[in-house]
């Protein structure tokens, strides 16, 4: 093999390389600095009650993480608890609000509409952002 083959394919290995380390970082930098998605503008990819929504977490949490992660979904459950801009539904969804929403009152039935952004299986609940009320 020529020295200028061995040359090009180092090259091209280094490239691959850099792309496989670089690329999730590089997708983060996009999702964080180039604005976020106006999640409220999106239809939701599902609608479901807060207890069913973590049941598919607990019993398959791969499975749901692929189905649910990064999705606008609508939630519907009782509020059990309020603090500041966090709703927590039926003691299992936890709801990130980007403000503080004065109407809402615990023992509420609620949808909420937001983004998965993970499961907590310490705590045994789902965490999403970009919450609002769903009318």
């Amino acid at each position: 093999m020529s020295k200028k083959l061995k040359t090009i394919l180092i090259i091209i290995g280094i490239l691959i390389l850099g792309g496989v380390i670089a690329g999730p970082k590089i997708k983060d930098y996009m999702v964080n600095n180039m604005g976020k998605r106006d999640l409220q503008s999106e239809d939701p990819a599902f609608t479901l009650n807060a207890k069913d929504f973590v049941a598919e977490f607990t019993s398959k949490e791969a499975e749901a993480n692929k189905k649910y992660l990064e999705k606008p979904v609508v939630i519907s459950g009782v509020i059990a608890s309020i603090n500041d801009k966090e709703v927590i539904l039926d003691n299992v969804v936890v709801c990130g609000f980007t403000a503080a929403n004065a109407s809402l009152k615990v023992g509420q039935t609620v949808s909420v509409k937001g983004r998965v952004v993970g499961f907590d299986d310490l705590m045994g609940s789902v965490n999403m952002d970009q919450c609002s009320i769903n009318k």
